[in-house]
């Protein structure tokens, strides 16, 4: 029987080596840096063997190829000089997992096999951030052990909850009851997770992404928004009535007169420094570069006036995904970003799923939505797209992509 369900797959070593990369994705540091290699090499070699590469150059490939292209681009040509290059390696390495995935020619085994372990590697993960935070208080912050900072998680944890949504709204037809108990199960444990994160941008997100989701779903399923809506009305007014972390967090914030916390002096500093080098920025994960000092250097040399309490002394990152790009990758940089955002949802809106597609295809959408609007929403005030949530993001576009393609050549 094992063996009969090995032979579903094209290649079975490699989709297990992409599901371990997916299981250790926040779980693991060495595991799954690991994982990412393996999974590269074993692609490549299979490839050559099988004498098929995916099929014919489409506009697609030239995005990926230009997006992976003007990281290193920007990395040469960096106004500053740090971390640039890591930075573009990090492009590279989910660049290269969104490219390997939309040329594998996978299908139905493969994309339940990574859908399934992203799930569980998420489940997962969570006592141990429950424990660190409520009981060995070794962190301050609901946190996955290998995607770290809070924001980041909270990313990464509503990008899953809307693949985890859609994958039960898609197949809730097809499932007997115990499938769709557990599944809502899981999705009940993933909402929960995202609002521990108080996380005040992902909350908000993960809230519209559920309301998105239901909306859309409503040709197969006419009352998924409206039970939606009542559900997320329901917990919203227990949130405001409890006064839950992140409902304190906001009013803290508001009574300080600081709702965005201070990230307008961040991106004010971002702004400086894209007027400063505007083509290239100042490299990739070099935002911490950009100091209060360099910004007041810059804007005398350019003959504007500044004002220091408009400034943020140094910051990590841009709390944006549109101000640290313009940053850090400049106009370059973020043409190739933005060209890849455009595409991924032009994708999403010619081939939105009707009434008598597939359950693969309704899930497989709304797993690449899902990616999309919470890189996105979350990336106004946020730094997204990066990492292990980019990661997580482009895969689940090139699970899309791949079946989009297979489709196409049938």
């Amino acid at each position: 029987m094992l063996r009969e369900s090995l032979r579903s797959f094209r290649f079975p070593v490699e989709a297990f080596t992409l599901a371990a990369l997916m299981f250790f994705l926040p779980l693991l540091e060495a595991p799954k840096n690991l994982a990412w290699l393996a999974f590269v090499l074993i692609w490549i070699a299979n490839r050559i063997r099988a004498r098929d590469f995916g099929g014919r150059w489409d506009l697609w490939d030239s995005l990926i190829l230009a997006w992976i292209a003007s990281a290193y681009v920007v990395a040469a040509f960096a106004g500053l000089h740090r971390s640039e290059w890591g930075g573009a390696n990090d492009v590279l390495r989910y660049g290269l997992v969104l490219w390997l995935v939309k040329r594998s020619g996978y299908g139905l085994p493969e994309f339940r096999l990574i859908i399934g372990t992203l799930l569980v590697s998420a489940l997962a993960g969570l006592p141990q951030a429950y424990w660190q935070l409520f009981i060995s208080h070794t962190r301050n912050w609901f946190e996955l052990n290998s995607v770290g900072q809070v924001n980041h998680t909270a990313i990464y944890l509503a990008i899953i909850l809307g693949m985890s949504l859609s994958a039960v709204l898609a197949y809730w037809r097809a499932w007997p009851r115990t499938a769709r108990v557990l599944g809502l199960l899981a999705v009940a444990n993933i909402a929960l997770a995202v609002i521990v994160t108080a996380s005040r941008g992902a909350v908000g997100v993960a809230i519209i992404l559920v309301l998105a989701l239901t909306a859309a779903w409503t040709p197969r399923m006419k009352t998924a928004f409206v039970t939606a809506l009542s559900v997320a009305l329901v917990v919203v007014a227990f949130a405001w009535g409890t006064k839950i972390e992140v409902v304190r967090k906001q009013e803290a914030q508001a009574e300080k007169n600081n709702v965005l916390a201070f990230r307008d002096q961040i991106w004010n500093n971002a702004m400086a420094a894209w007027e400063r080098f505007p083509l290239f920025g100042v490299g990739l994960d070099n935002f911490s570069e950009i100091t209060v000092e360099r910004v007041r250097e810059w804007r005398t040399e350019a003959g504007k006036p500044f004002d220091k309490t408009r400034h943020w002394q140094i910051g990590s990152h841009g709390h944006s995904l549109l101000f640290n790009t313009l940053a850090e990758r400049g106009v370059v940089g973020s043409a190739a970003l933005l060209a890849v955002l455009v595409a991924w949802i032009v994708s999403l809106v010619r081939h939105r799923p009707r009434a008598v597609d597939s359950d693969l295809h309704w899930a497989l959408w709304g797993g690449a939505l899902s990616a999309w609007l919470v890189s996105v929403g979350t990336g106004l005030v946020n730094t997204s797209l990066h990492h292990e949530h980019a990661i997580l993001s482009v895969t689940l576009l090139g699970l899309w992509l791949a079946y989009l393609r297979g489709r196409s050549s049938r």
